[in-house]
């Protein structure tokens, strides 16, 4: 077999593959979105079933035949080609998802399925009883995935590992104790400023309808494209890139606060450009068509919802608008006083309503919880008492009810442990990306100003999105910046913000 017929039938299988997953998607998307509670053990069985058959598809053995030809051809010559990074990335998937029998792939799938749906009602009720049962049987699934995949150390880095590959615990520990350090610093400077901003400028009434209006209107600014994407609601934001041309984000509104669906649709429209800007028509179903990691696609959502979406010269473009559009609440009030009302820093218990200061921390109180979960050395049953405790030591604030505490994540009943370091990994990429792209082009937030995105757009998609996974996050980094991935352009770029805001 030549090595041509050998890659276009790995990259046929592989699109089999894809073309399942993309199934599955919208089936996860509608679940989460518009599907009647009633169908909830039906839609388990057929995310199952459609689990199972991904499962049976990628880990044949034929696969692991072609891979074994490839591997030795002349195609991964060039190991940043894209047929060398779908041939890498490939095997290491097969490696490890040929660990997992099928069976367990399929309980996985059902139980999730089912305990995402539990997770809504116990975070209505703020019940964690009602809750604890399903989070039991899905970390015990997730332990068994681990121990399927093997690692060294502990087995949250097999976790760890399908979202961040090659990372492990030391690092993103190490990385973690140093951010922290100086996010307490900064904190405390904040904390201790002369300075304050007048929180209730985006506490006031937001009509929802005109909310959407101007979300919308921000998402199509970006670029989000709404012939190719959608944007609904739901209980917990996400976006889905379905496959070629169909990407959805979701968001969540609150008619007495301003910021939460504005940066959760900002958010989630980041991670639809990414979607978007993956060359999906040539790759889809290689990695080549699918992004880097999961910290490099939050560092999208967060660079647009904070960097672009948080900056002065964005609201002096988008500000006259948002003023028309709530008059009540915003006639009158200084632009000024408006930038600094959205970038209050200030403690708070909802992840992702929460400022760029204290954003981490809530992370590192996630990171530490479920780490010790799998280890075996925190119980289900106790999450709650231990998430109090350490909330209050991290923010200094008493966690009023579970649906503001451990109940406010979907994670968790997702069977997504190990995904929540990417967040942070997501800021530091966001941050030292910006700076990059600010070295680039010096004139970025003049153009920010003027309404003009495109050029960072653009940008974003030439250096980062076009390369899919041909780069792992540190590469690509690397690549990108000319340097290894570091806490302080994140640190820097906090520290030119908020000591103008608070004057320290």
């Amino acid at each position: 077999m030549t090595q041509k017929k050998a890659y276009d039938e790995l990259v046929s299988r592989l699109r089999e593959v894809a073309l399942l997953s993309s199934c599955g998607s919208v089936l996860g998307w509608d679940e989460r979105t518009y599907m009647p509670r009633g169908g909830g053990a039906l839609r388990a069985d057929q995310l199952a079933m459609i689990s199972g058959l991904m499962h049976e598809k990628f880990t044949d053995p034929r696969i692991g035949e072609l891979l074994s030809i490839l591997e030795q051809s002349d195609l991964v010559g060039d190991e940043d080609s894209p047929e060398a990074a779908n041939i890498r990335e490939t095997r290491h998937d097969y490696d490890r998802y040929t660990k997992l029998p099928r069976e367990l792939v399929e309980e996985l799938a059902k139980t999730t399925t089912l305990a995402q749906g539990e997770w809504v009602i116990a975070r209505k009720n703020k019940d964690f009883k009602h809750f604890l049962p399903w989070l039991e049987k899905v970390l015990a699934l997730t332990v068994r995935k681990a121990e399927a995949y093997g690692y060294e150390g502990e087995p949250y880095n097999a976790l760890l590992d399908n979202y961040e590959k090659g990372m492990t615990v030391e690092q993103v520990s190490a990385t973690f104790e140093i951010l922290r350090v100086e996010l307490v610093e900064l904190l405390n400077k904040i904390r201790e400023a002369p300075k304050r901003p007048d929180v209730s400028i985006v506490e006031r009434e937001y009509d929802v309808g005109r909310q959407r209006i101007f979300g919308e209107s921000v998402a199509q600014a970006m670029g989000y494209n709404f012939d190719s994407g959608r944007l609904d609601v739901t209980t917990h934001p996400f976006c889905t890139g379905i496959g070629p041309g169909d990407t959805r984000i979701t968001t969540r509104y609150n008619p007495k606060r301003l910021n939460d669906a504005l940066f959760g649709t900002m958010h989630e429209a980041g991670h639809g450009l990414y979607e978007m800007g993956l060359e999906k028509e040539t790759y889809f179903g290689t990695p080549m068509g699918e992004s880097a990691s999961l910290g490099i696609h939050e560092s999208q959502s967060r660079m647009w919802e904070n960097q672009v979406g948080r900056s002065k010269p964005f609201w002096r473009h988008f500000f006259p608008q948002a003023q028309r559009l709530f008059r009540d609440s915003l006639g009158g009030v200084k632009l000024d006083d408006f930038y600094a009302a959205i970038n209050n820093v200030a403690p708070s218990y909802i992840r992702v309503e929460a400022d760029e200061a204290t954003y981490n921390l809530h992370i590192l109180l996630r990171y530490e919880l479920e780490r010790a979960m799998v280890k075996g050395d925190l119980k289900p049953a106790d999450v709650p008492g231990e998430w109090d405790k350490r909330f209050k030591d991290y923010f200094g604030i008493e966690v009023d009810n579970v649906a503001n505490g451990c109940l406010q994540d979907v994670h968790w009943s997702a069977g997504l442990m190990g995904y929540f370091p990417t967040y942070s990994l997501g800021n530091l990429h966001s941050a030292q990306f910006f700076a990059k792209a600010l070295e680039d082009m010096p004139d970025l937030m003049d153009q920010f100003e003027q309404g003009i995105f495109g050029n960072l757009r653009e940008w974003l998609r030439k250096n980062i999105h076009k390369h899919g996974s041909r780069y792992r996050a540190g590469k690509l980094c690397e690549k990108v910046t000319g340097k290894p991935l570091s806490h302080k352009p994140l640190m820097d770029y906090m520290y030119a913000k908020f000591s103008e805001i608070y004057g320290f």
